[in-house]
């Protein structure tokens, strides 16, 4: 039995191990397949790669991908026995009219590698690949049993993954180190969860993110000192007007409301502006944004409660400022 085999085996015996399996490649990891390959019967032009991964029995279990037709791979599927492949719902749309179970398919096709044929015995959900924001591209998955993935592959990386349900995955690395140490100890062995790996993916998104985070807090920070500037310099163009109005016996909650009144009309006024430009300008950086829709209602929702706060404490300071105006003062200056 081959080292990686004998070492899943080990890994799956450890307590708190609900799945493991090995692959060629895991979701948004490196090492991505893509060879050549060709349907048997009329050509086909795929118009892009098609993306591969060599599995062993109980990937799509640890992944948490279903099956919707046909059956999973098998520990049967050896080298001896006939070559079988797993596609997803993808590769069906692209490649394959009709039922594909049972169809073919040859890899570097017309070379002296050729391997084929390999029979479709299973479709499996579309899931991620290399990328959480790409859609899924077609991707079939052959069993790494069933290839010497040193010479016909040409790799010498294998990934081991491991699901729990009782453990933090940390905590289970030691397990997993031990156990994989006492098939072979020379054996090289880098440890990483799939969400520090998802997150690894989301880097550059993630800059972006805080780089327009960032600018958007300055731009409401100017915006902010802009306003307060404005009703400021406005309520002391109408010191005398509001002298006048305190005079004759108006209160200061109705100076400061009439001062909010003017405030709240300029807001009001941007908010709209505003929630109509982003709703059209969405269109354009929806393919920037991941777990979120372009035009979100409770985000937008939000942004217009952020700005309404902002020039409510911009224009209240002044405002609070003319509420205290002295009558007399301002009639003797005048």
């Amino acid at each position: 039995m081959p080292l990686y085999e004998r070492g899943l085996d080990a890994v799956r015996a450890l307590p708190g191990v609900a799945a493991a399996a090995l692959s060629l490649t895991t979701p948004v990891g490196p090492g991505q397949f893509t060879p050549r390959m060709e349907m048997a019967g009329p050509p086909v032009d795929p118009q892009g790669p098609i993306w591969g991964n060599l599995i062993s029995p109980g990937w799509f279990t640890t992944f948490g991908t279903p099956l919707v037709a046909g059956r999973d791979l098998a520990n049967g599927d050896r080298k001896g026995a006939p070559r079988v492949a797993v596609v997803n719902q993808a590769f069906v749309r692209k490649l394959i009219n009709g039922n594909p179970i049972g169809q073919t398919f040859t890899l570097y096709p017309r070379t002296p590698r050729s391997l084929g044929p390999i029979e479709i015995v299973g479709v499996a959900a579309d899931a991620v690949y290399f990328s959480v924001r790409a859609p899924a591209p077609p991707t079939f998955y052959v069993p790494l049993a069933q290839f010497d993935y040193l010479t016909e592959i040409g790799i010498r990386t294998i990934n081991l993954s491991v699901m729990t349900r009782t453990q933090s995955p940390t905590m289970l690395t030691r397990s997993v180190a031990t156990a994989l140490a006492a098939e072979n100890p020379q054996v090289g062995l880098t440890f990483r969860t799939l969400s520090d790996q998802v997150s690894a993916s989301l880097t550059q998104e993630r800059v972006v993110a805080m780089l327009a985070g960032f600018f958007g807090a300055l731009a409401l920070l100017l915006a902010g000192l802009g306003l307060y500037g404005v009703t400021a310099y406005a309520v002391s163009r109408r010191r005398t007007e509001i002298g006048i109005r305190m005079a004759l016996g108006a209160a200061p909650a109705g100076v400061v409301r009439l001062v909010l009144s003017r405030v709240s009309t300029l807001v009001g006024i941007g908010v709209i502006a505003g929630a109509a430009a982003s709703l059209w300008a969405s269109q354009f950086v929806a393919p920037l944004l991941y777990g979120l829709e372009p035009r979100d209602a409770g985000t937008v929702a939000g942004a217009a409660f952020v700005l309404a706060a902002v020039g409510a404490v911009a224009g209240w300071l002044p405002a609070y400022r003319a509420s205290h105006i002295d009558p007399a003062e301002v009639l003797r200056d005048s």
